[in-house]
């Protein structure tokens, strides 16, 4: 027997709004609460090894390959599902939120996959969710052509394939406070990806292709797992045969790159292989070790791709890939155009050096975060792979790391200079800022920066002052300093609240895990009424 949807099992805690009601439906809330109240005991267990792992690791727990998941690793005839109809070729994949102007010109851009991005690049205020929802449904029923204010006219072209849609739900340490299920807020993660997969999962098989999925933020194996289980659940609810969700999973923790190939297992029937999530990472990499005096980074300009452990975590990606017929995508480029000639050609020159070495490395495809970045990286891309889809017949057997090598961090003995405790100061300032007000996506000093940038540079700072590699007080000075200066620029910024989140998220006595999760429920998070 077919399992049975939980009928009026969630509420809506706010008020509602022009179109609401087409993705909030009935049946999607009454979909949405099967898969809240299926998976609630799990998610919170697993959240809560998240915290003993952490521990662990503190007290100095060695981080190693899992001695228990060794037959995986050594049995060499398991394989990932071929890929999926839309993800065959993924040379270039452009990420971005799910506003309306970005959807079309994600779409328009020429690269072959979009990355609509409910995570990092999104301030998951109630409207940017609910809206991100519309743009998908719109653009996948081709109705999502517009006109701004001022005449400027977006419009899907019909000469040219569009990019595949692949979404990234927010993590499983979120929660969407605004949809209550049995007393409780439903995970983000459900609320996302099941909004998604039931009012776009057929229409999108319908169109030859399927309901797509990138994963962040996962830690281990069983996160994994349940992620599988999830998928598993929400096909036989809705009739979609087993194997047709796929998804992609960001290695952009420590812990996850020691369990690569577990991971790739556990999502074997739905696994549309791994990407390096090199920003989150370092933010994860100091995170879990900024207590220890030999993990002590330089700044984060400093840590290039080619530095030892990156260079280990990157190749280790594309050997697990390729050895088990996935798919394994390349990190983000941030840049955006710069109308000095300059400074463009030396930020392309960045871009394409990348590109080539992950191109080189045996990579199938790489992100860009600007639509003009796309012909440089399929170039890159065109150059290495010709007319082959991607390049999985590099098995990389080359490739042995070794935990010693993930773990090669160079202590650094200089501090910090004062330009570079500045900059991250700054950037943490006017992301909090941009978030706060509702926008994910900032363009910082030529990038395109996301909630993985603030994360960075608010625990930079604060294993700086756990070391004492700055004073306490040069800090403070410099924070009053580009308060102001924000203030001066942006006369309604709300400097308080931008100073008490980075107080509470960088100087802190304890790390906060993730600056989103307070954040979101101080600044984000206005409830009203119940809707019955």
């Amino acid at each position: 027997m077919p399992p049975q949807l939980i009928a009026g099992s969630v509420n809506v805690l706010a008020a509602p709004r022009e179109r609401h009601d087409e993705i909030l439906t009935p049946a999607a809330l009454d979909f949405i609460g099967t898969l809240a109240d299926a998976f609630h005991k799990r998610r919170q267990d697993l959240l809560k090894e998240r915290r003993r792992q952490a521990i662990r690791l503190a007290a100095g727990s060695p981080l190693d390959f899992p001695l228990v998941t060794r037959p995986v690793r050594d049995d060499p005839d398991w394989r990932v599902a071929p890929p999926a109809p839309g993800l065959v070729d993924r040379r270039v994949e452009i990420t971005g939120p799910p506003e309306r102007r970005m959807t079309v010109n994600a779409l328009n851009s020429g690269a072959r996959v979009w990355l609509a991005d409910f995570e990092d690049a999104l301030s998951p205020t109630w409207e940017n969710v609910i809206a991100g929802q519309l743009n998908l449904l719109d653009a996948i029923k081709r109705r999502i052509d517009f006109t701004t204010p001022e005449g400027k006219e977006y419009r899907l072209v019909g000469d040219r394939p569009l990019a595949t849609i692949v979404v990234r739900p927010r993590g499983w340490h979120l929660d969407e406070e605004h949809l209550e299920c049995d007393g409780r807020p439903v995970p983000a993660a459900l609320v996302d990806f099941g909004l998604y997969f039931f009012h776009c999962a057929q229409r999108q098989i319908d169109a030859g292709l399927g309901p797509y999925f990138y994963l962040p933020k996962l830690e281990n194996r069983y996160e994994a797992r349940l992620w599988n289980d999830v998928f598993v659940l929400a096909q036989e609810l809705l009739g979609i045969p087993h194997g047709t969700v796929r998804a992609t999973v960001l290695i952009e923790t420590i812990t996850a790159a020691f369990e690569m190939e577990e991971i790739l297992y556990e999502l074997r029937h739905h696994s549309a292989g791994l990407n390096a999530g090199r920003w989150d990472y370092l933010f994860s990499l100091i995170k879990t070790f900024g207590h220890r005096t030999d993990f002590s980074l330089p700044d984060r300009a400093q840590v290039t791709m080619t530095s030892p452990f990156m260079r280990a975590y990157t190749e280790l990606l594309v050997s697990t890939c390729h050895k088990r017929g996935a798919h394994a995508i390349g990190g983000m480029a941030a840049q955006v155009p710069d109308q000095d000639p300059q400074a463009h050609k030396a930020a392309l020159a960045m871009v394409r050096l990348d590109k080539e070495r992950e191109a080189e490395d045996g990579y199938d495809g790489s992100w860009v975060a600007h639509p003009a970045l796309v012909p440089l990286c399929r170039e890159v891309f065109d150059g290495v792979l010709g007319e082959r889809p991607h390049q999985l017949d590099r098995t990389r057997d080359d490739v042995e790391v070794s935990p010693a090598q993930l773990l090669a961090v160079r202590r650094v003995s200089a501090p910090p200079s004062e330009q570079e405790v500045r900059t991250n100061i700054t950037v943490a300032l006017r992301y909090f800022a941009a978030w706060i007000r509702g926008q994910g996506a900032v363009t910082l000093d030529g990038l395109m920066e996301d909630a993985a940038t603030a994360e960075i540079a608010r625990v930079q700072i604060w294993q700086w002052l756990r070391h004492r590699a700055v004073e306490r007080e040069t800090v403070l000075c410099i924070l009053d300093e580009e308060l102001d200066a924000l203030g001066a620029e942006f006369p309604f910024a709300p400097l308080e609240e931008i100073r008490d989140l980075f107080a509470r998220t960088a100087l802190a006595a304890e790390l906060p895990l993730f600056f989103t999760s307070g954040a979101y429920t101080r600044h984000l998070v206005h409830t009203t009424e119940a809707r019955s």
